[in-house]
């Protein structure tokens, strides 16, 4: 059995949650949609969205808001999003930030 440590005074409330945010933030990354055989004549565009959850579901969204996706993976959301003749779809995942801060609160 193993004793809880005491807590450290030296560690502020506000960095404890700074903390957690970090330790539970799900990773964003854009559904880019591209057309084109060659990198030469390729163009490329960002269709969505999306937040993946390491231990839930994968949400995604369209720029305009229309469409809404709740998925097992990030990956599934490929198949959503190419399925016009001549169109591919590739994630691209936003890098993992490594600090946070709290908002001050504001004034009622």
């Amino acid at each position: 059995m193993t004793a809880t440590p005491p807590p450290n005074p030296d560690r502020s409330f506000d960095q404890e949650l700074c903390e957690l945010v970090l330790d539970t933030a799900p990773r964003v990354f854009a559904v880019v949609q591209v057309c084109g055989d060659s990198s030469a004549d390729a163009d490329g565009w960002v269709a969505a969205w999306g937040l993946a959850d390491p231990y839930g579901p994968t949400h995604v969204i369209t720029l305009d808001g229309r469409t809404r996706l709740t998925l097992t993976s990030p990956e599934r959301a490929l198949r959503h999003f190419s399925r016009h003749p001549g169109i591919t779809a590739r994630l691209v995942w936003l890098t993992h930030p490594d600090t946070a801060a709290l908002d001050q609160p504001e004034a009622a």
